[in-house]
Protein backbone atom coordinates (compact mmCIF):
# COMPACT_ATOMS: atom_id res chain seq x y z
CA UNK A 1 0.00 0.00 0.00
CA UNK A 2 1.35 3.34 -0.68
CA UNK A 3 1.48 5.90 1.67
CA UNK A 4 1.88 9.21 0.63
CA UNK A 5 2.76 12.51 2.50
CA UNK A 6 3.38 16.54 1.45
CA UNK A 7 6.53 18.02 3.26
CA UNK A 8 6.60 21.61 1.43
CA UNK A 9 6.63 21.53 -1.59
CA UNK A 10 8.07 18.20 -2.61
CA UNK A 11 6.04 14.92 -2.52
CA UNK A 12 7.42 11.80 -0.50
CA UNK A 13 5.93 8.34 -1.80
CA UNK A 14 6.67 5.42 0.19
CA UNK A 15 6.49 1.80 -1.25
CA UNK A 16 4.72 -1.26 0.74
CA UNK A 17 7.14 -1.70 3.84
CA UNK A 18 6.34 -2.77 7.19
CA UNK A 19 6.01 1.18 8.18
CA UNK A 20 3.37 2.23 5.76
CA UNK A 21 0.87 -0.22 6.57
CA UNK A 22 -1.96 2.64 7.59
CA UNK A 23 -2.07 3.36 3.61
CA UNK A 24 -3.35 7.21 5.08
CA UNK A 25 -3.23 9.92 2.45
CA UNK A 26 -3.11 13.74 3.65
CA UNK A 27 -5.77 15.58 1.76
CA UNK A 28 -5.41 18.62 3.79
CA UNK A 29 -2.28 19.08 2.53
CA UNK A 30 -2.35 18.50 -0.98
CA UNK A 31 -1.39 20.48 -3.65
CA UNK A 32 -4.08 21.17 -6.48
CA UNK A 33 -2.16 22.42 -9.70
CA UNK A 34 -3.49 25.93 -11.15
CA UNK A 35 -4.17 23.58 -14.64
CA UNK A 36 -7.06 21.15 -12.57
CA UNK A 37 -10.18 20.78 -14.20
CA UNK A 38 -12.29 21.10 -11.25
CA UNK A 39 -15.28 23.53 -11.65
CA UNK A 40 -14.52 27.20 -10.94
CA UNK A 41 -16.75 28.70 -8.10
CA UNK A 42 -19.32 31.25 -8.69
CA UNK A 43 -17.65 34.56 -7.13
CA UNK A 44 -19.96 36.15 -4.66
CA UNK A 45 -20.60 39.45 -5.80
CA UNK A 46 -22.44 38.34 -8.92
CA UNK A 47 -26.56 37.59 -8.18
CA UNK A 48 -27.40 34.17 -7.52
CA UNK A 49 -30.68 33.18 -9.06
CA UNK A 50 -33.92 32.28 -7.29
CA UNK A 51 -35.86 29.39 -7.89
CA UNK A 52 -38.60 30.77 -8.89
CA UNK A 53 -36.35 32.20 -11.74
CA UNK A 54 -35.18 28.92 -12.95
CA UNK A 55 -38.54 27.72 -12.79
CA UNK A 56 -40.20 30.46 -15.03
CA UNK A 57 -37.49 31.25 -17.66
CA UNK A 58 -36.65 28.85 -20.35
CA UNK A 59 -32.83 28.21 -20.42
CA UNK A 60 -31.08 30.57 -22.71
CA UNK A 61 -30.73 29.82 -26.27
CA UNK A 62 -33.73 27.49 -25.98
CA UNK A 63 -37.40 28.15 -27.22
CA UNK A 64 -40.30 27.76 -24.90
CA UNK A 65 -42.21 24.86 -25.98
CA UNK A 66 -45.77 26.04 -27.36
CA UNK A 67 -48.78 25.63 -25.25
CA UNK A 68 -52.15 25.28 -26.55
CA UNK A 69 -54.98 27.03 -24.03
CA UNK A 70 -57.52 24.81 -22.79
CA UNK A 71 -59.98 28.22 -23.80
CA UNK A 72 -59.36 26.88 -27.09
CA UNK A 73 -60.95 23.97 -27.02
CA UNK A 74 -63.73 25.55 -25.45
CA UNK A 75 -64.16 28.09 -27.96
CA UNK A 76 -64.73 25.93 -30.40
CA UNK A 77 -66.96 23.86 -29.04
CA UNK A 78 -69.17 27.04 -28.32
CA UNK A 79 -68.04 28.33 -31.75
CA UNK A 80 -69.83 25.05 -32.93
CA UNK A 81 -72.64 25.47 -30.63
CA UNK A 82 -73.48 28.74 -31.96
CA UNK A 83 -73.20 27.96 -35.55
CA UNK A 84 -75.11 24.89 -35.84
CA UNK A 85 -77.55 25.24 -32.52
CA UNK A 86 -77.87 29.02 -31.69
CA UNK A 87 -77.72 30.58 -35.23
CA UNK A 88 -80.49 28.19 -36.39
CA UNK A 89 -83.26 28.34 -33.62
CA UNK A 90 -82.94 32.14 -34.29
CA UNK A 91 -83.19 31.75 -37.75
CA UNK A 92 -86.57 30.00 -37.12
CA UNK A 93 -87.49 32.13 -34.17
CA UNK A 94 -87.47 35.07 -36.78
CA UNK A 95 -89.05 33.10 -39.48
CA UNK A 96 -92.26 32.17 -36.87
CA UNK A 97 -93.17 35.70 -36.50
CA UNK A 98 -92.84 36.76 -40.10
CA UNK A 99 -95.00 36.53 -43.37
CA UNK A 100 -94.43 36.12 -46.51
CA UNK A 101 -93.69 39.92 -47.62
CA UNK A 102 -91.39 39.57 -44.43
CA UNK A 103 -93.12 41.30 -42.55
CA UNK A 104 -94.11 40.93 -38.48
CA UNK A 105 -97.00 38.81 -38.07
CA UNK A 106 -98.67 36.46 -35.64
CA UNK A 107 -100.91 34.67 -37.76
CA UNK A 108 -98.59 32.09 -38.44
CA UNK A 109 -99.69 31.07 -34.86
CA UNK A 110 -102.98 30.00 -35.92
CA UNK A 111 -101.17 26.54 -37.17
CA UNK A 112 -101.42 25.36 -33.66
CA UNK A 113 -104.91 25.79 -33.01
CA UNK A 114 -106.21 23.79 -36.27
CA UNK A 115 -107.26 19.73 -35.92
CA UNK A 116 -104.84 18.43 -38.23
CA UNK A 117 -101.28 19.70 -35.93
CA UNK A 118 -103.39 18.73 -32.75
CA UNK A 119 -103.54 14.92 -34.24
CA UNK A 120 -99.83 15.44 -35.31
CA UNK A 121 -98.62 16.74 -31.82
CA UNK A 122 -100.09 13.95 -30.00
CA UNK A 123 -99.43 11.12 -32.38
CA UNK A 124 -95.88 12.61 -31.79
CA UNK A 125 -96.31 12.43 -27.92
CA UNK A 126 -97.58 8.71 -28.16
CA UNK A 127 -95.10 7.57 -30.30
CA UNK A 128 -92.16 9.57 -28.27
CA UNK A 129 -93.92 8.01 -24.76
CA UNK A 130 -94.21 4.71 -25.50
CA UNK A 131 -90.98 4.11 -27.35
CA UNK A 132 -89.36 5.66 -24.55
CA UNK A 133 -91.14 3.34 -22.02
CA UNK A 134 -90.58 0.40 -23.78
CA UNK A 135 -86.93 1.21 -24.72
CA UNK A 136 -86.50 2.01 -20.71
CA UNK A 137 -87.74 -0.42 -19.33
CA UNK A 138 -85.90 -3.04 -21.95
CA UNK A 139 -82.54 -1.17 -21.79
CA UNK A 140 -82.77 -0.68 -17.45
CA UNK A 141 -83.01 -4.60 -17.34
CA UNK A 142 -79.96 -5.26 -20.25
CA UNK A 143 -77.85 -2.69 -19.01
CA UNK A 144 -78.14 -4.31 -14.88
CA UNK A 145 -77.59 -7.70 -16.25
CA UNK A 146 -74.56 -6.05 -18.54
CA UNK A 147 -73.56 -4.80 -15.04
CA UNK A 148 -73.62 -8.26 -13.05
CA UNK A 149 -71.74 -9.97 -15.85
CA UNK A 150 -69.25 -7.80 -16.68
CA UNK A 151 -67.74 -8.13 -12.99
CA UNK A 152 -66.70 -12.39 -14.45
CA UNK A 153 -66.85 -11.04 -17.97
CA UNK A 154 -65.23 -8.07 -18.74
CA UNK A 155 -64.97 -8.96 -22.55
CA UNK A 156 -69.01 -8.87 -22.68
CA UNK A 157 -69.34 -6.06 -21.36
CA UNK A 158 -66.81 -4.42 -23.82
CA UNK A 159 -68.48 -5.86 -26.90
CA UNK A 160 -72.15 -5.37 -25.88
CA UNK A 161 -71.52 -1.53 -25.04
CA UNK A 162 -69.61 -1.25 -28.57
CA UNK A 163 -72.61 -2.84 -30.61
CA UNK A 164 -75.27 -0.61 -28.11
CA UNK A 165 -73.34 2.55 -29.78
CA UNK A 166 -73.39 1.62 -33.33
CA UNK A 167 -77.18 0.26 -32.92
CA UNK A 168 -77.92 3.29 -31.40
CA UNK A 169 -76.82 5.75 -33.83
CA UNK A 170 -78.46 3.03 -36.85
CA UNK A 171 -81.59 4.78 -37.90
CA UNK A 172 -83.67 6.96 -40.60
CA UNK A 173 -83.65 5.24 -44.56
CA UNK A 174 -81.28 2.37 -43.63
CA UNK A 175 -83.06 1.23 -40.43
CA UNK A 176 -86.67 1.85 -42.90
CA UNK A 177 -85.07 -0.30 -45.82
CA UNK A 178 -83.68 -3.45 -42.92
CA UNK A 179 -87.17 -3.53 -41.75
CA UNK A 180 -89.17 -3.27 -44.72
CA UNK A 181 -86.61 -5.71 -46.02
CA UNK A 182 -86.97 -8.04 -43.39
CA UNK A 183 -90.91 -7.70 -42.79
CA UNK A 184 -92.03 -6.37 -46.11
CA UNK A 185 -94.10 -7.57 -48.68
CA UNK A 186 -91.55 -9.01 -50.61
CA UNK A 187 -89.52 -9.04 -47.08
CA UNK A 188 -87.28 -11.99 -46.47
CA UNK A 189 -88.95 -13.49 -43.01
CA UNK A 190 -92.75 -12.81 -44.81
CA UNK A 191 -91.91 -14.49 -47.92
CA UNK A 192 -90.51 -17.63 -45.31
CA UNK A 193 -93.44 -17.67 -43.61
CA UNK A 194 -95.63 -17.99 -46.54
CA UNK A 195 -93.53 -20.95 -48.50
CA UNK A 196 -92.97 -23.04 -45.40
CA UNK A 197 -96.19 -22.55 -43.34
CA UNK A 198 -98.77 -20.69 -45.58
CA UNK A 199 -98.72 -17.83 -43.70
CA UNK A 200 -98.93 -14.31 -45.34
CA UNK A 201 -98.23 -11.78 -42.31
CA UNK A 202 -99.75 -8.67 -43.48
CA UNK A 203 -96.99 -6.32 -43.75
CA UNK A 204 -98.78 -3.06 -43.57
CA UNK A 205 -98.16 -3.33 -40.10
CA UNK A 206 -95.02 -1.13 -40.17
CA UNK A 207 -97.09 1.87 -41.99
CA UNK A 208 -99.07 2.01 -38.74
CA UNK A 209 -98.37 3.94 -34.95
CA UNK A 210 -97.90 0.61 -33.75
CA UNK A 211 -94.99 -0.28 -36.27
CA UNK A 212 -93.61 3.13 -35.89
CA UNK A 213 -92.83 1.99 -32.48
CA UNK A 214 -91.46 -0.91 -32.85
CA UNK A 215 -88.96 0.04 -35.39
CA UNK A 216 -88.18 3.17 -32.87
CA UNK A 217 -86.99 0.77 -30.00
CA UNK A 218 -84.38 -0.51 -32.24
CA UNK A 219 -82.59 2.25 -31.40
CA UNK A 220 -83.83 3.74 -27.81
CA UNK A 221 -83.13 0.46 -26.71
CA UNK A 222 -78.96 0.49 -27.35
CA UNK A 223 -79.11 4.21 -26.34
CA UNK A 224 -81.08 3.31 -22.70
CA UNK A 225 -78.10 0.67 -22.21
CA UNK A 226 -75.46 3.01 -22.92
CA UNK A 227 -77.33 6.07 -20.98
CA UNK A 228 -78.07 4.11 -17.56
CA UNK A 229 -75.00 1.99 -17.46
CA UNK A 230 -72.99 4.33 -15.57
CA UNK A 231 -75.76 4.98 -13.13
CA UNK A 232 -75.64 1.01 -12.22
CA UNK A 233 -71.90 0.89 -11.72
CA UNK A 234 -72.27 3.63 -9.10
CA UNK A 235 -74.66 1.16 -6.90
CA UNK A 236 -72.11 -0.14 -4.55
CA UNK A 237 -72.26 -4.26 -3.91
CA UNK A 238 -71.22 -3.46 0.07
CA UNK A 239 -75.19 -1.77 0.05
CA UNK A 240 -76.97 -5.25 -0.97
CA UNK A 241 -74.77 -6.79 1.55
CA UNK A 242 -75.10 -4.63 3.87
CA UNK A 243 -79.05 -4.73 3.06
CA UNK A 244 -78.54 -8.60 3.47
CA UNK A 245 -77.15 -8.10 6.82
CA UNK A 246 -80.03 -6.23 8.14
CA UNK A 247 -82.02 -8.81 7.29
CA UNK A 248 -83.20 -7.57 4.16
CA UNK A 249 -84.06 -9.55 0.63
CA UNK A 250 -83.35 -8.79 -2.83
CA UNK A 251 -87.21 -6.64 -2.77
CA UNK A 252 -85.94 -4.48 -0.07
CA UNK A 253 -82.65 -3.72 -1.95
CA UNK A 254 -84.47 -2.71 -4.88
CA UNK A 255 -87.13 -0.72 -3.07
CA UNK A 256 -85.64 0.48 0.16
CA UNK A 257 -81.87 1.51 -1.19
CA UNK A 258 -80.71 0.94 -5.30
CA UNK A 259 -84.53 1.97 -6.19
CA UNK A 260 -84.32 5.36 -4.72
CA UNK A 261 -80.86 5.83 -5.96
CA UNK A 262 -81.21 4.98 -9.18
CA UNK A 263 -85.02 6.48 -9.75
CA UNK A 264 -83.60 10.15 -10.89
CA UNK A 265 -81.40 8.40 -13.19
CA UNK A 266 -83.72 6.45 -14.76
CA UNK A 267 -85.94 9.20 -14.81
CA UNK A 268 -83.49 11.30 -16.70
CA UNK A 269 -82.78 8.25 -19.45
CA UNK A 270 -86.53 7.95 -19.90
CA UNK A 271 -86.69 11.78 -20.92
CA UNK A 272 -83.86 11.43 -23.08
CA UNK A 273 -85.03 8.69 -24.89
CA UNK A 274 -88.37 10.92 -25.14
CA UNK A 275 -86.74 13.99 -26.66
CA UNK A 276 -84.53 11.48 -29.33
CA UNK A 277 -87.94 10.29 -30.44
CA UNK A 278 -90.13 13.10 -30.63
CA UNK A 279 -87.15 14.71 -33.02
CA UNK A 280 -86.77 11.72 -35.18
CA UNK A 281 -87.57 12.56 -39.01
CA UNK A 282 -85.68 10.14 -41.65
CA UNK A 283 -87.01 6.67 -40.39
CA UNK A 284 -90.53 7.87 -40.16
CA UNK A 285 -90.17 9.49 -43.46
CA UNK A 286 -89.30 6.46 -45.38
CA UNK A 287 -92.28 4.30 -43.86
CA UNK A 288 -94.53 7.59 -44.22
CA UNK A 289 -94.36 8.70 -47.39
CA UNK A 290 -97.65 10.50 -48.00
CA UNK A 291 -98.63 10.86 -44.34
CA UNK A 292 -98.42 13.57 -42.19
CA UNK A 293 -99.00 11.80 -38.97
CA UNK A 294 -96.22 13.39 -36.91
CA UNK A 295 -94.74 17.06 -36.19
CA UNK A 296 -91.59 16.86 -37.98
CA UNK A 297 -93.21 15.19 -41.34
CA UNK A 298 -95.96 17.80 -41.40
CA UNK A 299 -92.70 20.64 -40.92
CA UNK A 300 -91.40 19.08 -44.12
CA UNK A 301 -94.70 18.45 -45.63
CA UNK A 302 -95.52 22.70 -45.46
CA UNK A 303 -91.60 23.63 -45.93
CA UNK A 304 -92.04 21.52 -49.51
CA UNK A 305 -95.20 23.38 -50.58
CA UNK A 306 -94.52 25.86 -53.77
CA UNK A 307 -97.73 26.35 -53.99
CA UNK A 308 -98.75 28.23 -51.15
CA UNK A 309 -95.42 30.47 -49.80
CA UNK A 310 -97.38 31.23 -46.46
CA UNK A 311 -96.22 27.51 -45.10
CA UNK A 312 -93.43 28.46 -44.28
CA UNK A 313 -93.80 30.85 -41.72
CA UNK A 314 -96.48 27.75 -40.19
CA UNK A 315 -93.60 25.36 -40.66
CA UNK A 316 -91.45 27.98 -38.58
CA UNK A 317 -93.73 28.01 -35.60
CA UNK A 318 -93.88 24.39 -35.60
CA UNK A 319 -90.60 23.85 -35.26
CA UNK A 320 -89.90 26.41 -32.47
CA UNK A 321 -92.52 24.73 -30.74
CA UNK A 322 -90.59 21.36 -31.00
CA UNK A 323 -87.20 23.25 -29.81
CA UNK A 324 -89.87 24.64 -27.11
CA UNK A 325 -90.63 20.65 -25.99
CA UNK A 326 -86.84 19.45 -26.59
CA UNK A 327 -85.90 22.50 -24.68
CA UNK A 328 -87.71 21.91 -21.26
CA UNK A 329 -87.34 17.82 -22.04
CA UNK A 330 -83.05 18.74 -21.73
CA UNK A 331 -83.50 21.18 -18.86
CA UNK A 332 -85.58 18.52 -16.63
CA UNK A 333 -82.76 15.96 -18.03
CA UNK A 334 -79.97 18.46 -16.35
CA UNK A 335 -81.68 18.60 -13.40
CA UNK A 336 -82.19 15.29 -12.42
CA UNK A 337 -78.76 14.39 -13.71
CA UNK A 338 -77.20 16.68 -11.24
CA UNK A 339 -79.40 15.18 -8.48
CA UNK A 340 -77.94 11.70 -9.27
CA UNK A 341 -74.47 13.13 -9.40
CA UNK A 342 -74.55 13.55 -5.91
CA UNK A 343 -74.46 9.64 -4.56
CA UNK A 344 -72.25 9.05 -7.59
CA UNK A 345 -69.27 10.96 -6.76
Amino acid sequence: MTNIRHHGDASVCAGTDAGADTGIVDLHHLHVPASSSLPNPVPEHLPQPSPQSLLSKPPSGRKRSGNISPLWGTSLFFAYLAVFLALPTLIIAISAFQSADNTATLSNFSVLIEANTLRAFETSLVVSAISATIGAAVGALAANSLATLSVSHPLLRRVVTSLCSVLSQFGGVMLAFAFIATFGITGILTVTFAELFGIAPDSSWLSTVPGLILVYCYFQIPLMVIVFLPALDGIKPQWREATEVYGGNGWTYWTRVAGPLLWPAFLGSWILLFANAFSSFATAAALFTQQQILIPLMIQAKMSNELDLTQTGAASVLALMMIVVVAIAMGLNWLLSTRSARWEK
